[in-house]
């Protein structure tokens, strides 16, 4: 179990270090920027997603959930779109299963098509589930999954927690 602080329950952040980012620190409601490092995503021992031209949504209590281009994805990667869950913030998801190599990993990436107004910049972008695929990096970075198996963040040795996502962290 975590330590808690206050009314709302929420945990102690864990210290930052230099060059490091909280969690803690992002907003709420979630803000959207632009990512210039290389994002990686390999599923099956093939390169099935690559950018420069990235976005990472900064959400309280989730490590950043990045989205690419829907041109950085190769052909055939995605399968069998579905209707996904609904976002507060970013609105109605559609779900994929991805394919890569000899591996098929089913509903493990995610787009908006429609956007509300303040994501409108990543309509289309697909973001994918760190735990499923062989290894995502950021930068030359390899992703730790964020925890639990719903929400999709993506941990770097740069960011630090406590996450949501595990177990006894529903209602932060």
């Amino acid at each position: 179990m975590l330590p808690m602080t206050g009314p709302a329950r929420r945990p102690v952040p864990d210290p930052v270090g230099p060059g490091a980012e909280s969690v803690w620190d992002y907003p709420r409601p979630p803000r959207l920027e632009p990512v210039r490092e290389r994002l990686r995503v390999v599923l099956g021992g093939a390169v099935i997603a690559e950018t420069e031209a990235g976005f990472r949504v900064l959400e309280t209590s989730h490590p950043p959930t990045y989205y690419l281009p829907p041109d950085a994805i190769v052909a055939g990667a995605l399968a069998n779109p579905r209707r996904g869950g609904i976002c507060e913030w970013k609105g109605q998801a559609r779900l994929f299963d991805v394919r890569g190599g000899d591996r098929v990993a089913p509903g493990a990436a995610w787009t908006y098509p429609a956007p509300t107004p303040d994501f409108t910049r990543i309509a289309g972008y697909v973001a994918f589930y760190a735990g499923p695929m062989d290894a995502c990096f950021v930068g030359t970075e390899r992703v730790t999954p964020q925890p639990g198996s719903f929400y999709g963040g993506w941990i770097t040795p740069g960011i630090v927690g406590p996450f949501k996502g595990g177990p006894g962290t529903m209602g932060w």
